[in-house]
């Protein structure tokens, strides 16, 4: 199993917003071949940060399967907008 961890900035101002669309976006992700769970977590101290826990059975199952895919184009239109800066993605097992 590999674990994908993502700090995610949102811009101000939006955070309700990106949680609306993060719950759209989470039936994309959990449909996908070789997701296992995962978790979405806001800051306490940064009320603009959150953390996303990715749950994955291998790193291709990230990285083609899911990044190459047509639905990471619906996430990347639902999400990716509300980043700054863009975050840095890291996998670990």
């Amino acid at each position: 199993m590999i674990l994908e961890v993502a700090v995610l900035n949102v811009k101000k101002g939006m955070t309700t917003e990106f949680e609306n669309n993060f719950e759209k976006a989470s039936s994309i992700i959990a449909a996908m071949p070789g997701y296992i769970n995962h978790q979405l977590k806001k800051c306490l101290e940064i009320p603009n940060q959150y953390i996303l826990l990715v749950n994955w059975e291998t790193l291709e199952d990230h990285e083609i399967g899911f990044r190459k895919s047509n639905q990471y184009q619906e996430w990347k239109r639902l999400l990716h907008h509300f980043y700054e800066p863009f975050p840095e993605v890291y996998h670990y097992s």
